[in-house]
């Protein structure tokens, strides 16, 4: 058995055992293997083991890695920073985009997904804990953006995204992910296509499933350590 083999069983296992830990269904949780920084060939293994979303936080890898895996129908999600002027080499290829806090980000995805005539996916991330290196948008100021996203017809608000705090015990984050549920379930009944959670990722995966997570973002554990 491959190394990969055996740490993606890993991830599964846990990933199961954390659903019904809290009575919930494995299969309502999207698994997105976060490939940044690893090779194509490293995507390709991971497909042939039954992975099927692959996340990167960079445009150019993104296009590069797409390019050498057109024979493969992988789903593609966009993880990282937006920058405007990159975000035409993302959204013919994705079909989610996990961190888009911004209304110039909206607009720019909008456009370009008019261009290609898709309707594109989003998350909007939240800074649920409050620091100030972290992207997202402040949870008051949440409800404006879902507002002015609903305006623009390419663009489909599905859930809200999150990064906790690096944390040696996941349970000391776990109110950062309990206050994105209750962000969400507060939302749902004025925004009802705002459904899904992006949270979780190789260090604090099990705690964010256990408060709601339906999208996980998981690279270390399937892949190996970074070099």
């Amino acid at each position: 058995m491959s190394e990969m083999k055996q740490r993606l069983e890993s991830v599964l296992e846990r990933i199961e055992k954390a659903a019904k830990k809290v009575g919930r269904t494995p299969s309502e949780i999207t698994l997105v293997a976060v490939s940044k920084n690893f090779p194509a060939e490293a995507v390709r293994e991971a497909f042939s083991l039954g992975v099927r979303n692959f996340g990167e936080n960079r445009a150019q890898e993104l296009k590069d890695k797409y390019e050498k895996l057109s024979d493969i129908q992988a789903t593609w999600h966009f993880i990282g920073r937006i920058q405007t002027n990159k975000v035409k080499y993302f959204v013919p290829i994705v079909e989610y985009v996990h961190s888009v806090w911004r209304e110039k980000e909206l607009t720019e995805i909008n456009k370009r997904a008019k261009m290609v005539n898709k309707v594109m996916k989003v998350f909007l991330e939240v800074n649920v804990s409050g620091e100030e290196t972290k992207a997202g948008v402040k949870p008051e100021n949440l409800k404006n953006l879902l507002d002015f996203a609903k305006s623009l017809e390419n663009i489909k608000v599905i859930g809200l995204m999150t990064m906790a705090p690096i944390a040696e015990n996941p349970e000391e984050i776990r109110w950062v992910f309990k206050k994105l549920r209750e962000l969400r379930d507060e939302l749902k009944k004025d925004y009802p296509d705002v459904t899904e959670l992006s949270m979780g990722m190789s260090g604090d995966f099990e705690v964010a499933i256990e408060e709601g997570a339906t999208f996980v973002r998981i690279g270390t554990a399937i892949f190996g350590k970074r070099t």
